[in-house]
């Protein structure tokens, strides 16, 4: 887990396949801001434990998350997701809502009938095909499409950093839970609606901070949260789909001055 400074929480939600060291720039620009930067792995990724029978559907691993929050100690915070981890936080947070001062959403969905898993992660799907991608998805080849298609300044993330992501997935077990995340995807309308009529129930305030260079998750996407969270405007970064790697102080900034308002 990351965790610095002293002010309000900052609970930072990842997606896949990443964990918490996608916060790791991020957490300090939060606490350099006054407040308390918080990220932990989410099962089956990163260093967290990796439970066989464990639910790793969207909900699933929405109850772990507020677990977490509640082991934490954290009473009410500012949200942070990003990724598969916008589904899980905002599960959360619809069921939790006096308990979120403030919403940002990174590159993530909403419109769970209509998303479709981006190339690189679809296969990860298919029983019999995701266990040999994963088998394939070796350290060079992973790097190689997490540059491509995840950041656009390489020079912020050293090779031995985009090593590690790879390393922290396939930790322990080879990748299995991750298998299980990416078919625990719940793609339907009732998932949709849930987050559409809980998201316009919510009153905290909410931001969309978004990198305007992702092909993973892209622009169609970004309309649908932005009418779900009733946002107007986004922020856009010059950024690919991973833009804590090379955008951490904007990001921080952003939710500074959402948490000041």
């Amino acid at each position: 887990m990351l965790e610095e400074g002293r002010g309000d929480p900052v609970v930072c939600i990842h997606g896949v396949p990443v964990s918490s060291f996608l916060y790791r720039k991020v957490v300090p620009e939060l606490a350099s801001r006054g407040l308390r930067g918080v990220a932990f792995d989410l099962p089956g990724l990163g260093l967290a434990g990796r439970p066989e029978g464990f639910d790793y559907s969207w909900s699933g691993l929405a109850r772990w998350t507020g677990a977490a929050i509640e082991a934490l100690g954290i009473e009410r915070c500012h949200l942070v997701v990003h990724d598969l981890g916008g589904p899980v936080g905002l599960e959360w947070a619809i069921r939790n809502p006096e308990r979120v001062l403030s919403l940002t959403a990174l590159n993530t969905w909403v419109d769970a009938a209509r998303f479709h898993r981006p190339w690189p992660m679809h296969p990860f799907s298919i029983r019999g095909v995701g266990e040999l991608w994963l088998r394939g998805m070796v350290g060079p080849a992973f790097a190689e499409v997490f540059y491509l298609e995840g950041v656009a300044d390489r020079a912020a993330v050293p090779r031995a950093e985009a090593y590690a992501h790879h390393a922290l997935l396939k930790r322990g077990d080879g990748g299995r839970a991750f298998l299980e995340i990416m078919r625990g995807f719940e793609l339907t309308e009732a998932k949709e609606r849930f987050f559409l009529e809980g998201l316009a129930a919510a009153g905290c305030p909410r931001q969309v901070v978004w990198a305007e260079k992702d092909r993973m998750i892209r622009e169609p996407h970004r309309l649908a949260l932005q009418r779900a969270l009733g946002v107007e405007s986004p922020t856009l970064l010059p950024a690919k789909h991973f833009l804590q790697e090379d955008q951490a102080p904007a990001i921080a900034a952003a939710v500074a001055a959402l948490a000041a308002g």
